[in-house]
């Protein structure tokens, strides 16, 4: 039976941003990771780093998250979030301005139609509200997800973890296919395994286990500024849709908001549906994105796991000394509640709105 300080499972964008803080601190740690290193639900080449949300905490968290990105950029000595901003159209603009400027120290505005166009030339006309987020932008989740695993080395252990558990003399023990391995604490980050985990300590997390697809098409042309793109306005046939730019801005991905639930063992209730999910993104780009080639090049199959009170929800539950996350969108907030959950793990206070009870990402007009 080996011994070490911290374990970490779950190798995505949290978990790794658990283990750089730990190892930062100077705590050995130990992460556990049964595939590639955030290909599961952290997987893909980009993601959308936004501020505005409907819960001021979470635009707390964002902006204090967005600083850790910089240290990170400039450690690597390259660029992890893309300088092209991030533009939102629809009746969301004004409720997320005001959330924006109550938390304080992020840089949005009001746009008009002729900047809107400046900022995305592959929208079509539109003149409703608009608002630009000039620190948000697409994340280069490859560089991110490679650097973070350069930087925690021999760490990481390819092994699937079966269970973890208290051993009742102050240790966590974590078996996996291999061994038997003890901690004084251990953090989960496992996306849809967490539920799973969490069972064996007792705590039913209230968990919702979906699909989802993102697609990719080809920019008709070149352009040198690209901001990623939120559109819940309706205009254009869909209320949630998002979008960001790859690197070098000759591709761009686009999502719905919309998930397709699961039964009970993890099946599909319909495939199809799946697929369906995919041709409305590609429905539209016709109608919205003429600037896109509307064939798509490529797709983004994934899990995602959310809470019930909101697509941006995320919580920590804590069981003698094993700390379990939970929740969606989090890609962003990685740094953040990496440093977060470091800090628990060594015996600090969990910050209240990071506990179930606080409902972290409820929007205001209905907490």
């Amino acid at each position: 039976m080996n011994a070490a300080d911290i374990g970490v499972i779950g190798a995505g964008i949290v978990g790794l941003s658990t283990a750089y803080a730990l190892l930062s601190a100077g705590e050995s740690v130990r992460v556990y990771e049964r595939g590639l290193p955030g290909n599961a639900q952290s997987g893909g080449e980009a993601r959308i780093f936004r501020h505005a949300h409907d819960d001021p905490r979470l635009v707390a968290l964002a902006r204090d998250s967005r600083a850790i990105w910089d240290e990170w950029a400039q450690r690597l000595g390259r660029e992890l979030i893309s300088a092209d901003g991030v533009v939102a159209i629809g009746a969301s603009v004004e409720q997320r301005l005001t959330i924006l400027q109550r938390v304080g120290g992020v840089r949005a505005r009001r746009i008009e139609p002729d900047e809107l166009a400046q900022r995305m030339p592959l929208l079509a006309g539109y003149d409703g509200p608009a608002m630009l987020d000039e620190a948000g932008g697409a994340i280069r989740t490859r560089a991110a997800i490679d650097g973070l695993v350069s930087w925690i080395g021999d760490a990481l252990v390819a092994d699937e973890v079966l269970s973890v558990a208290p051993t009742g003399r102050g240790t966590i023990e974590v078996q996996t296919g291999g061994e038997r391995v003890e901690h004084a604490a251990v953090v989960v980050c496992a996306g849809q395994g967490t539920a799973r985990l969490a069972r064996g300590v007792g705590i039913s997390l209230p968990v919702r286990s979906a699909a989802h697809v993102r697609v990719t098409f080809d920019v008709r042309e070149r352009f040198q500024r690209l901001a990623c793109l939120q559109d819940s306005s309706g205009d254009f046939g869909e209320t949630g849709i998002y979008a960001a730019a790859m690197p070098g801005n000759r591709q761009y991905a686009v999502g719905l908001s919309e998930t397709l639930g699961l039964r009970d063992d993890g099946s599909f209730v319909d495939p199809a549906q799946l697929a369906a999910l995919a041709d409305r993104a590609g429905d539209y780009v016709r109608r919205a994105l003429p600037g896109l080639d509307p064939e798509p090049v490529d797709y983004r199959h994934c899990w995602v796991t959310d809470l019930p009170w909101s697509e941006d929800g995320v919580a920590i539950w804590e069981a003698d000394g094993i700390y379990f996350i939970a929740g969606h969108n989090l890609f962003k907030q990685a740094p953040g509640l990496g440093q977060a959950l470091a800090q628990a793990a060594l015996g600090a206070e969990l910050a209240v709105e990071l506990r179930p009870e606080a409902t972290l990402g409820r929007p205001v007009l209905s907490a």
